[in-house]
């Protein structure tokens, strides 16, 4: 007879423990569901007796979620964790998935959104752990984590062991600054670090104090990382976990297009909604395609109300990324950029980028 799975609820408000009991005691696994309201005596209980899985909302007082999250991850490494949280922000959801999660769900409201989630953790429940990968993160490389901490414009130090190797790769304000292993500094032991294909990670506090060795972007670091990866064919036997599913890692023409200081992400969108958009540096490129396709099309209809000629190039001035938009043909070029860009600056950038794009 197998085990049933055990799961665990964190959440301070004791209503919705309740119902979140009664959803997940209806799955098909019929798993055995422990509560807990506080980040403590959660831990209390991981430590006593082995669970399948935590479930954890993220603000909580005292001891809040992105704490308990930290402290599971290093001390459970094997255990399924979902975060499900009423708060929607891009940067939580980066700093969770860099800590290890499996799966970041808003709280449902509606019987198809609780439906969805039922569904989401049965399936979770029945995959076993892998064994490549970060421990915490098997299914990501090292290249994902790196890149999590720089698209939530993060200031952190990254602690990477593998065996008696351990490394640490400097993050400021979402730009690596420096890396160093035991044996070297800079730029080549950034490269040694993401070589390592397994091993565990920690997220330490920033040092404000650190000095910035590494002057060229993440993306371009990244960029490297790929190529050289490619040309030296670096364990073959597990490149397709390595890969991750990252756009970076894909060989693309865009490529060049991103190593342009300040750039963050490139894509091309087909006017086509039938033909798939091709970028670099994005995860999932479907809804910023959607939102390219439809912010052209508006700013098309009102040039022709104004009759103020053909549309070329667009800037958007954002609070975490700057965005702009070139066109050429029945295709949109959609490019991020870093938010430290002045105006002009990304004036004269895009303007640059749009030029080899066309050519």
């Amino acid at each position: 007879m197998s085990t049933r799975h055990k799961i665990l609820l964190l959440d301070d408000e004791q209503d919705l423990l309740d119902l979140y009991k009664d959803v997940l005691i209806q799955l098909p696994s019929q798993p055995e569901v422990h509560t807990s309201n506080s980040g403590a005596r959660a831990i209390a209980l991981l430590e006593s007796e082995p669970f399948t899985m935590l479930i954890s909302d993220l603000r909580m007082p005292k001891m809040d979620g992105l704490q308990v999250l930290s402290i599971v991850r290093r001390k459970f490494p094997q255990i399924r964790i979902v975060v499900m949280t009423g708060v929607v922000d891009e940067q939580y959801r980066s700093r969770a998935y860099a800590m290890g999660i499996d799966l970041f769900w808003e709280k449902p409201r509606t019987a198809e959104e609780i439906k969805l989630f039922r569904e989401c953790v049965e399936s979770l429940l029945g995959q076993p752990p892998d064994e490549g990968g970060f421990r915490g993160v098997q299914s990501k490389s090292l290249v994902d984590l790196v890149q999590l901490e720089c698209l939530s414009h993060s200031s952190s130090v990254l602690k990477i062991t593998k065996g008696n190797k351990q490394g640490n790769i400097w993050v400021s304000s979402g730009e690596v600054i420096d890396a160093a292993t035991l044996t070297t500094n800079g730029e080549a032991a950034f490269k040694e670090i993401l070589s390592w294909k397994n091993g565990s990670f920690e997220i330490l506090p920033a040092e404000a104090e650190h000095p910035r060795i590494i002057t060229t972007s993440y993306q371009a670091l990244l960029l490297d990382f790929a190529q050289s990866y490619d040309e030296n064919k670096v364990a073959e036997s597990s490149a397709q976990t390595a890969a991750c599913d990252t756009t970076f890692l894909t060989r693309s023409p865009l490529a060049a297009l991103s190593r342009v200081d300040g750039v963050e992400f490139v894509m091309t969108v087909p006017a086509d909604e039938k033909n798939a958009p091709d970028s670099w540096g994005l995860e999932n490129a479907s809804p910023v395609a959607a939102w390219t396709r439809q912010t052209q099309k508006r700013l098309r209809e009102l040039g022709e109300k104004l009759q103020a000629g053909e549309l070329k190039q667009v800037e958007g001035l954002g609070l975490q990324r700057h965005v702009g938009i070139a066109s050429r043909g029945d295709t949109e070029l959609c490019v991020g950029f870093r938010r430290t860009l002045t105006a002009e600056q990304l004036y004269e950038t895009l303007k640059n980028i749009a030029i080899k794009w066309a050519s």
